[in-house]
């Protein structure tokens, strides 16, 4: 990996801190060998990380368009982007075989005594056969799947959000009604399988507050799943749904499910949906920007933690100029962390 642009140093005497400041700036703009200082207002990424509980994957694609960034020279969108290449994501474990991807992404949490956090989404109908198709081929290949899954991270702290849109595809009724009872039986199966890890947290993916608008249809369906034996529910997951209609959405559900905490993904809601385009805000909507940074520090005694789960440059799929879904799209990643607010609410 190039190194990373060399940093300016304090100066060693208060006599050459007076004449730095007084000389006038390079009239051509050059930094020279220093890269530039950081953008006003951008947050300390580092420092951020420090204070997350969840572990930071080195090899992830905005960590790797950083190297290539500052090794082209394009310094100030490499500093822009360790917004995101900084903090912790979470890994979607692939449909194949998990377990490599899975065993490498352990053994770097626990060298670093941080938490990994994981995306189990490989059930079979997944998605109603629409884009991204795909999921285990039937129900023996799904207990395979999830078995390896649960194996790879037996030894280490970790977090799991279970099957996305799994349940809320079951509520809509996109997953036809003969596959219901299956599902239900196969997420209940891989909260028990994961829970024999004393070490994993497992929270059933509950949709979002602009997906199943009555939280009341969740319930049933949530415990059918298993809910009682996992540690909760996610919301908001691949979703720009505001934190406070989350919050508000997920104390609602909770308090009809058992007083279940949940977590939410805050990956990409500092703006909030597009408005006005219901039919295509949730697919790489233009102006937005990252949310709140990963934490276990909520402030919220229902919300267990704030996550990136979605991870923030992904593509939602080849809509508005974006490539394949779950494919790394750099500029879009720039246009989030670009625009992404400073302070406890933002990143």
């Amino acid at each position: 990996m190039p190194p990373a642009a060399p940093r300016r140093r304090l100066p060693a005497v208060l006599g050459l801190l007076l004449l730095l400041a007084a000389a006038p700036a390079c009239s051509d703009g050059s930094a020279g060998s220093e890269s530039p200082p950081p953008e006003p207002g951008a947050p300390a990424a580092a420092a951020d990380s420090a204070e997350s509980p969840f572990w930071v994957d080195p090899r992830s694609a905005a960590a790797r368009q950083v190297a290539a960034w500052e090794a082209a020279g394009r310094y100030s969108d490499a500093q822009v982007l360790r917004r995101i290449s900084e903090r912790p994501m979470a890994l979607w474990a692939p449909g194949g075989d998990p377990g490599p991807e899975i065993r490498r992404a352990g053994a770097g949490a626990r060298a670093a005594g941080r938490t990994l956090v994981l995306v189990a989404y490989n059930i079979p109908h997944r998605d109603c056969g629409r884009n991204p198709a795909g999921g285990a081929k039937d129900v023996r290949a799904y207990r395979s799947w999830i078995g390896a899954f649960a194996d790879g991270i037996a030894g280490t702290k970790a977090v799991v959000i279970l099957e996305p849109g799994a349940l809320a595809h079951a509520v809509d009724g996109c997953v036809r009604a003969e596959h219901h009872a299956e599902r239900y039986r196969l997420l209940s199966e891989a909260v028990d399988r994961l829970k024999r890890n004393r070490n994993t947290k497992v929270y059933l993916d509950a949709g979002s507050p602009a997906w199943i608008r009555n939280p009341a249809d969740l319930v049933a369906p949530l415990r059918r799943a298993g809910l009682e034996r996992a540690d909760g529910f996610a919301l908001n997951v691949s979703d720009f749904q505001p934190e406070a209609a989350a919050r508000a959405y997920g104390a609602e559900l909770s308090k009809r499910a058992g007083n279940k905490h949940f977590v939410i993904d805050t990956g990409r809601n500092g703006d909030g949906p597009l408005p006005g385009d219901r039919a295509r805000s949730g697919c790489n909507p233009p102006g937005r920007s990252l949310g709140r940074a990963p934490t276990d520090g909520t402030g919220d005694p229902l919300v267990d933690a704030y996550l990136w789960v979605k991870r923030p440059g992904d593509s939602d799929g080849p809509c508005r100029g974006g490539p394949t879904t779950g494919t790394w799209w750099p500029d879009y990643a720039l246009g989030l962390a670009r625009r992404a607010k400073s302070g406890p609410a933002g990143t």
